[in-house]
């Protein structure tokens, strides 16, 4: 009973990698524009089947949210601890995000803005994407801040700083790199100097925290 209950719920965890595999290649195509109606049709099935695996459109967006951000968030950690000195790793760390976005300009577009609501064929709307930026965004802030308090001696009052500094330096990626994505005024290496130049200061005379893996 427990081995056909176990191969049930690997069968529903495989056709819900697959279906999201499709939820991509419709988000690669369609950016925020992409609809249930359309990754339906790529996944070869019907609307209420994709509602059945994941509820709703927010559901959908949630699990590709999570996909992606946790690819991004792994990215991230690798070049933190990347062996080189701080400088070095943050201007890594920088770069990784912004090569992610590069990369996959559509995935972000669809993760970080609203689309023109408008109905498509079928009733169906575009994803609303916009509603649920921030929460990603205050996700990579928390991350961010964990590794800052765990490896940066900032005093008494190191776990505040180390929250307002990681909040505060995903909030400049994140608005820095959405104008350069869209404008493209430098190369990435010159928006990413001129960001680490910016962020330098403080943390560049802070002591690696006693214990901690260093920075």
């Amino acid at each position: 009973m427990e081995t056909t209950q176990r191969t049930a719920e690997q069968r529903a965890a495989q056709r819900r990698r697959e279906l999201l595999d499709a939820a991509d290649r419709v988000v690669l195509r369609d950016g925020p524009g992409a609809s249930m109606n359309a990754i339906a049709a790529e996944a070869g099935i019907t609307k209420p089947i994709l509602y059945r695996h994941f509820g709703d459109k927010g559901g959908l967006y949630s699990a590709l949210a999570k996909r992606h951000t946790d690819a991004l968030l792994a990215s991230l950690r690798a070049a933190l601890d990347a062996p080189a000195d701080r400088r070095q790793r943050v201007e890594a760390t920088l770069d990784t995000y912004l090569a992610a976005i590069e990369a996959r300009p559509q995935v972000y577009r669809f993760l970080m803005h609203p689309a023109e609501v408008e109905p498509v064929a079928g009733g169906d709307t575009a994803f609303d994407a916009g509603r649920h930026s921030s929460p990603l965004l205050r996700l990579m802030g928390e991350e961010l801040a964990e590794v800052i308090a765990e490896r940066v001696d900032l005093g008494p009052r190191g776990g505040e700083l180390a929250r307002a500094w990681g909040h505060g330096i995903v909030g400049m990626m994140h608005a820095a790199g959405d104008w350069w994505l869209s404008e493209r005024p430098c190369d990435r290496a010159a928006l990413v100097s001129a960001l680490a130049d910016l962020l330098w200061g403080r943390l560049a005379a802070a002591g690696d925290k006693a214990g901690g893996p260093g920075f």
